[in-house]
């Protein structure tokens, strides 16, 4: 249904701002005059995932740590779900990753930019007795790295900064967003390219040579007289085509055929973004290599 993002320098106060976020929707969700679907909120975050500070000491250690935080986001992305992902996401190539992947599931999305001074950080740090801290020089190299949300780009739009100094974050703009937005459809580059069944070259072959056979057949007992011929390949694949009213050679027909191969053998190869499946059957195989017979075929 909806997808939050919570960005932020370490130790800026996301977690509070998350359990916020929770707290107004489950009480927006739980109040007689809501007549949207039934819905669950749900948190992702470091935490969840028993993942420790110190993870970011190491690029070695923080880049699997970040690839479990992406799993548990796709797993939980669902349509009966407004799920709340906190984390530093602080790489804005990994907020739009997990931008594409909410569109994909078809959610709503916006960004919460909770906003914290350096020195604030430091001294939250600290000050921190839970053993949920970062390492001195872990938190300053976290500040120098951290890439900003910026309302100007999509995968953070629309972005909702909440700064220190607020009690509270905006639950009514969030909520307005998360509910009302528009639901931005996938990108055509993330799309699943429908891919051809394992015989589809095989039919590809069979099917045309056994055409090109057939229309030659048609002719020789027609006397090439042309027009509208229904060719017998088998007893449920009877393909019509018309023909020019002249004798049409086996060295046009066969060099037609090999382009026809060519084109459709790299769909088969490489993959379709046709939307939708891609019949590659041996009926639409024929209806398919009839129709550009007719219209590559020279009166």
């Amino acid at each position: 249904m909806a997808f939050v993002t919570i960005s932020g320098y370490p130790s800026s106060g996301k977690t509070r701002r998350a359990e916020q976020l929770k707290q107004h929707f489950e009480r927006r969700l739980q109040d007689p005059s809501y007549d949207g679907p039934p819905l669950k909120v749900m948190i992702v975050s470091d935490d969840s995932l028993n993942l420790p500070r110190s993870v970011y000491d190491d690029g070695r250690a923080e880049k699997p740590a970040r690839g479990a935080l992406f799993t548990a986001v796709q797993r939980q992305m669902a349509q009966d779900t407004i799920l709340i992902v906190d984390s530093l996401n602080y790489i804005k190539g990994f907020r739009y990753q997990m931008y594409c992947a909410a569109r994909e599931h078809k959610l709503r999305v916006c960004t919460v930019f909770v906003v914290a001074m350096h020195e604030q950080c430091r001294e939250w740090n600290a000050s921190r007795e839970d053993g949920r801290a970062y390492a001195p020089e872990t938190l300053e190299n976290l500040l120098m790295r951290y890439e900003e949300p910026s309302s100007m780009v999509r995968w953070d739009s629309p972005l909702f900064t909440v700064p220190w100094t607020d009690a509270d974050v905006p639950a009514d703009d969030i909520w307005k967003a998360i509910t009302e937005g528009i639901v931005k459809p996938p990108n055509a580059g993330t799309q699943a390219v429908p891919k051809a069944p394992t015989d589809a070259l095989r039919t590809l072959e069979n099917t045309t040579t056994t055409m090109v056979a057939a229309i030659m057949a048609e002719q020789a007992a027609s006397g090439g007289l042309g027009g509208p011929v229904t060719l017998s390949l088998s007893s449920t694949l009877k393909p019509k085509v018309d023909l020019p009213s002249r004798n049409v050679t086996l060295s046009e027909l066969q060099r037609l055929k090999r382009q026809f191969v060519t084109v459709h053998k790299k769909a088969i190869t490489l993959g379709t973004t046709e939307k939708g499946a891609v019949d590659w059957s041996e009926e639409s195989i024929a209806d398919k290599f009839a129709v550009y017979i007719e219209g590559n075929l020279k009166p």
